[in-house]
């Protein structure tokens, strides 16, 4: 199972949409997932901790995240948000590193909105205050009145595939050694197979056909949907984009099993993440 999915939670859309219904989950019974800002917190036995609503700081948001055996759970906005980069705050990923996964889910999804809340008090239309709607997955001007929802933003990540070889990158700034599957934004008006060509071409200089879809992975940094796929080469002749990439090259199907194992040409993405997932698939395919 990927990270960040699997998450235990019913969403009930037919909670959050009726707020009577949603009024009368707001009692004694419901829990309050504690959080540091956006960082998790975990009790004695390894699992994130929960409080009850009375926990919740004075005048917070509170944020509707679905039933849990019939308990309501909610987590409360933070005051500012994080838009920075995973990468960024190692501290957390070592948090992160020591939840069970259903947990680890949970709280991806519970970051992700809590932190769009948190960076989007103001109307992108009219620069007026916005206040939670629908249980949290919507937000509504007070002065124009327009409604505005969480974004989740698409990304495509792909392995490209010329003569049984993967193309794999460095990215900028990265450490020496780490290699990954190049990753770009989908830009308006394209679908997600262009999306793939264009940021392989952009990066690699290489044109890619035969693009197919593999997995994809909720990533709450701060919230994107990482779409894993498979593309083919025409060729190997590599125009390397050095404003984005410090390095791109071809491994064997051989380097890139050792290098999953740890005693490879390059260092492997951490199994958190959806390319170390690709790279697996790819050598047993």
């Amino acid at each position: 199972m990927l990270s960040f999915t699997g998450s235990r939670l019913d969403r009930a859309d037919h909670v959050r949409a009726d707020p009577e219904r949603l009024a009368g989950y707001m009692n004694w019974k419901a829990r309050l997932l504690a959080l540091d800002g956006l960082m998790p917190s975990m009790n004695d036995d390894g699992r994130l901790s929960w409080g009850t609503l009375a926990d919740a700081p004075e005048d917070a948001e509170l944020v509707f995240l679905g039933l849990d055996e019939g308990k309501a759970c909610f987590a409360a906005v933070p005051p500012r948000g994080d838009a920075s980069p995973r990468m960024a705050n190692p501290q957390l990923w070592s948090l992160m590193a020591n939840l069970q996964p259903d947990d680890l889910a949970l709280y991806g999804g519970a970051r992700s909105i809590v932190d769009w809340h948190a960076r989007h008090r103001f109307c992108a239309q009219c620069g007026g205050d916005t206040k939670l709607a629908k249980g949290g997955w919507q937000r509504d001007c007070t002065a124009c009145g327009a409604s505005h929802f969480p974004r989740t933003d698409p990304v495509t990540i792909m392995l490209v595939e010329y003569d049984g070889k993967l193309m794999l990158g460095r990215g900028l700034g990265w450490p020496e050694g780490s290699f990954s599957a190049l990753a770009g934004f989908v830009e308006p008006g394209e679908s997600i197979e262009e999306g793939v060509a264009r940021e392989v071409f952009e990066e690699s200089g290489v044109r890619v056909r035969d693009v197919t879809y593999v997995a994809s992975q909720p990533w709450p940094f701060p919230s994107q949907l990482m779409i894993g796929c498979h593309s083919h080469a025409d060729d190997d002749a590599l125009t390397i984009d050095e404003t984005e990439m410090a390095e791109i090259n071809w491994y064997t199907r051989d380097e890139v099993k050792a290098s999953l194992a740890g005693d490879g040409p390059f260092r492997a993405p951490p199994p958190h993440a959806i390319a170390h997932h690709l790279m697996h698939w790819w050598i047993h395919k």
